[in-house]
């Protein structure tokens, strides 16, 4: 099977399950007086694995299945996602991180970037509702509460989008050599 279509499936399958459990069973649970928002998180580590396409699609498709899902105004939410995968997608494809703590930065500022987002478009649309200290403070709480989960979403999204990704995103950098000797490279 094409790669891309296999990455293609698996992602739509990963998306459509995360959406139901959030929209079913997450959007229950209050921590802190609010709830985890998994949308974010999953479009975070998308662009994080597969690339800034493939990240800005995921955010597109789960966006638009969120709006169509929880019944809002279709678009706002896949507009935000759209550019938090694609954001995320350019930090692997320039920066390539490598170290362990990577998603808990990417899930936080995937996050915050959402929150914020969704705020300014509805602000932007004349949706009439309470902008004060409160909305500050759920949107501090929101991300702290995704910071702490994004280690083990990133993790299960690696889990099953990673057989699909192509061998050249797959690979991790090499660590340096750390015996103390020459490298294998320079012997004669």
């Amino acid at each position: 099977m094409n790669e891309q279509l296999h990455l293609a499936l698996r992602a739509g399958a990963l998306g459509l399950v995360f959406v139901i459990v959030q929209v079913t069973a997450i959007s229950q649970i209050t921590v802190f007086g609010v709830t985890a928002d998994l949308t974010p998180l999953i479009v975070g580590s998308t662009g994080l694995l597969a690339g800034s396409i493939p990240g800005a699609l995921m955010g597109f498709g789960l966006g638009l299945f969120e709006d169509l899902a929880l019944v809002q105004t279709l678009g706002v939410t896949s507009l935000v996602l759209t550019l938090i995968g694609f954001g995320a997608g350019r930090l692997r494809e320039v920066r390539d991180p490598s170290h362990a703590l990577v998603p808990l930065a990417v899930g936080a500022a995937a996050t915050f970037a959402a929150q914020i987002g969704y705020s300014f478009l509805q602000v932007l649309l004349g949706v009439e509702g309470p902008v004060s200290v409160l909305l500050v403070r759920q949107i501090f709480v929101v991300t702290l509460v995704n910071a702490i989960i994004a280690v083990p979403i990133h993790a299960l999204v690696s889990r099953v989008i990673g057989p699909a990704l192509p061998e050249l995103l797959r690979r991790r950098r090499r660590r340096a050599y750390t015996t103390g000797g020459l490298s294998p490279l320079s012997r004669s």
